[in-house]
């Protein structure tokens, strides 16, 4: 016969009542973040990718320059979900998401040698493109925009086998896909863009880059972003150039 059982006093009951409550706060935690991964990375957001700051995107097109050329990726992962929130408006997550695809396909392309390898950057810049398109009021086709993004990177790469003009053709055929506009009316941004990458390539071989260097870099990709800016607007944004042009 077995002994009575003794009855738990409320002392006993305290650390088994505790546990049930943590894990109450636990489960319900996770529930709760569970949650708002789920809204930060499916939730529909729509945002109009011809509305941003040129003078704050091209001053961290030139600090994203740098970095890649630096090699620092993890840094550039950062600068690159920043931008996509500041300028954007991709939601937390999504746009760390966007920012990984992007990093990983820009150090893809720079370990690359010849033209096979530089492909392996095609996967990645089609995601990156496919949730650009996600998010824009505008479609995007991200299968065409993620080959000309590429193809502007190999002539850039190969720029010795190509002739001049090439690049900046390429590059306006690139922002032209993105944002449904006649390749020509790209072109003044493309010419600057490419203007500041000749000084980048220039100066990388004659012995690196000096800080005026990169202030001058900035400029062109000023000039560049506000040509791009002036070319995708509609009715109704070109009164926001004064606002701008003031800050």
């Amino acid at each position: 016969m077995q002994p009575p059982q003794p009855t738990p006093t409320p002392d006993d009951q305290f650390p088994r009542n505790r546990r049930r409550n943590r894990r109450r706060v636990l489960t319900a935690g996770l529930s709760l973040l569970l949650a708002w991964v789920v809204a930060d990375l499916g939730w529909p957001v729509q945002s109009d990718i011809r509305s941003f700051n040129y003078r704050e995107i091209a001053r961290m097109d030139a600090l994203m320059w740098k970095t890649y050329y630096d090699r620092k990726p993890v840094k550039l992962f950062g600068q690159l979900a920043r931008l996509l929130r500041e300028q954007y408006g991709a939601p937390f997550l999504r746009s760390h998401l966007i920012a990984y695809y992007a990093a990983r396909a820009a150090f893809l392309f720079k370990d690359g040698h010849n033209r096979p390898e530089y492909e392996k950057a095609l996967p990645p810049l089609t995601r990156l493109y496919a949730q650009i398109n996600r998010m824009s009021r505008e479609s995007i086709d991200a299968d065409r925009a993620a080959r000309l993004e590429l193809e502007w990177w190999i002539i850039h790469r190969q720029r010795e086998h190509h002739r001049p003009g090439d690049l900046e053709r390429a590059l306006a055929r690139t922002a032209a896909a993105i944002y449904h506009q006649p390749a020509e009316a790209m072109l003044p941004h493309a010419r600057y863009r490419a203007a500041a990458m000749h000084i980048r390539d220039t100066k990388a071989i004659n012995g690196g880059l000096q800080a005026h260097d990169w202030r001058q870099i900035e400029a062109l990709l000023l000039n560049s972003w506000r040509e791009l800016w002036e070319a995708v607007q509609q009715e109704g944004y070109k009164a926001a150039d004064s606002e701008q042009t003031e800050r």
